[in-house]
């Protein structure tokens, strides 16, 4: 069976550092400590003699100084993997984390899972062709030496980086090395941390080479086990769940994320607040029980962006002044079928094509699917129909020889609805308004990807309002704009008023928007 030796890398709090080694070494698990060498050396010793009798503990004497981005982080690691293979060997993974990581697991499911398959778990991309870097410097990172701590001498740092490219003092990477980046947190066999300490002593040139890296603890191990393993026994990814805001921080979870972490298809989390005591306490006793039944939904991350990104006004940037195509055309009318119910805005342009002589097309901008005529390739993918949107509908107008034209429209496509208005065309907009029950916004939820057949309950709970109130915003956006010539037809209107609205909407005559009205089921779902 498996049996884990925790490379733990913290800096702070020893009271929290001690009873997360009693947790981990709990199940029968063990723990290498690298307590940094800047923290105080009485807490190092509070540490040490907390911990003096667990016989699953081992502390990494020769503390090494640590920065963020530089080479002595992996100096850090090396040292506690050494001292956990000397002192544990029965140990079969050795598994990195850090002071703010818990276990979202059980030991009994950690370990049943490392068992099921005989590889690596590491997160390693190409580092030069993946877009795994979202911002700041990416080539330079390796290409470059950096000397100096970013953010302790971040003037020295980047005068160093300037110096070196007016030079031209640019340096090529190892030639034997295909060059990898991703997590720091990883699970790793014994033999293949034994494999990375053995080449990391015999090759000083690889060594010398990243310990003048930016930010290594991010691409030493993960291209050395590239390096040193065969692909078939390496799973690129981490097994500790961790998340990153917007402004590019990491999330932090808080005692009313248990439920929703124990969901997420990861053994750990990271980062659990310092103030989070509920949630830590029943993390520790989760990893301590036998329980094996983990329903994983895996929708963390998607979950996050939605919760976070929801109910910003102006959320998204204006359109590219050379992205603005030209007009429709003074001469042409365009109706918008607005709704977010598509079938309901379906049912209503297949009688709307039987009733009257309007061609109709369905959510064009949003179903990449919609039956549309051969267009020269505009019409292939839906990112192509929004970068060309006018010239689409131009030859949408020329394909069905009218002037006149629908399509249906997700309210969400706000940005869209506003620019198409904008234009000397003459535009109306029907905004069908809907009831969305909870078996709807379920379904809703399911079909964009925000739930699965596996998630919690209670998660379900919390995204259902949220949701909700994004699709009446995204209504109430349209009605409130004051965009021209905006009608509304929902489920309580009469026949009569309804075909009212219709005739104006449609501009036809009395019969064709009463025959389009009665439209039998129109709303039901």
């Amino acid at each position: 069976m498996a049996r884990i030796a925790f490379i733990l890398l913290c800096h702070a709090d020893p009271e929290a550092i001690v009873a997360q080694a009693r947790t981990l070494t709990a199940a029968g698990d063990c723990v290498a400590i690298h307590f940094d060498g800047r923290a105080p050396a009485a807490d190092f010793a509070r540490i040490e003699a907390e911990l003096a009798d667990e016989p699953g503990v081992a502390l990494v004497r020769r503390r090494v100084k640590c920065g963020w981005g530089e080479w002595s982080l992996v100096r850090a690691t090396m040292a506690a993997m050494q001292l956990a293979l000397e002192a544990f060997p029965r140990a079969t993974h050795l598994h990195a984390i850090s002071g703010d990581c818990f276990p979202v697991k059980s030991a009994p499911h950690a370990h049943a899972f490392l068992d099921a398959e005989d590889v690596d778990y590491v997160e390693s991309v190409d580092f030069f062709a993946s877009d795994w870097i979202k911002t700041g410097m990416k080539e330079e990172r390796l290409l470059y030496r950096h000397l100096f701590n970013e953010r302790r001498r971040k003037r020295l740092f980047y005068a160093a980086l300037a110096v070196q490219k007016r030079l031209g003092l640019q340096r090529a990477v190892p030639e034997d090395l295909e060059m990898m980046i991703g997590s720091q947190w990883w699970c790793l066999r014994r033999a293949t941390a034994e494999a990375i300490l053995r080449f990391a002593a015999e090759r000083a040139d690889v060594v010398r080479f990243f310990s003048t890296t930016w930010i290594p603890d991010e691409t030493f191990f993960q291209t050395l086990v590239r390096h040193l393993v065969p692909r078939a026994e390496i799973r690129s990814r981490t097994l500790t769940f961790l998340m990153f805001t917007d402004y590019g921080m990491p999330a932090t979870f808080h005692d009313d994320h248990h439920d929703f972490l124990l969901g997420q298809d990861y053994l750990f989390a990271r980062k659990i607040s310092p103030e989070a005591w509920e949630l830590k306490a029943r993390l520790s006793r989760l990893w301590t029980s036998d329980r094996r039944d983990f329903p994983v939904a895996g929708d963390g991350r998607r979950l996050f962006s939605f919760l976070t990104g929801r109910g910003r006004v102006g959320r998204r940037f204006a359109q590219r002044a050379w992205e603005r195509e030209g007009t429709l055309g003074r001469d042409s009318e365009l109706l918008v079928l607005v709704c977010k119910k598509y079938h309901v805005a379906k049912r209503l342009a297949q009688s709307i094509r039987e009733h009257t002589a309007l061609p109709v097309i369905d959510y064009l901008f949003d179903e990449e699917h919609t039956a549309m005529p051969d267009l020269g390739g505009i019409e292939s993918t839906l990112a192509k129909r929004h970068r060309h949107r006018r010239a689409l509908l131009r030859m949408l107008f020329r394909q069905t020889g009218s002037r006149r034209l629908a399509i249906c429209l997700d309210p969400a496509q706000f940005d869209l609805l506003r620019d198409l208005s904008a234009d000397r065309n003459v535009t109306r907009v029907l905004l069908l308004e809907c009831d969305y029950d909870e078996a709807y916004l379920r379904g809703h939820a399911a079909r964009i990807g925000l739930i699965g057949e596996r998630t919690p309950e209670d998660t379900v709970a919390r995204v259902l309002p949220t949701l909700a109130q994004d699709v009446a915003y995204e209504t109430d956006r349209v009605r409130e704009a004051r965009l021209p010539h905006v009608h509304r037809i929902d489920p309580r209107q009469d026949e009569a008023a309804r075909a009212a609205v219709l005739a104006r909407a449609l501009d036809c005559d009395e019969a064709a928007a009463l025959a389009v009205a009665r439209t039998p089921y129109l709303f039901d779902d």
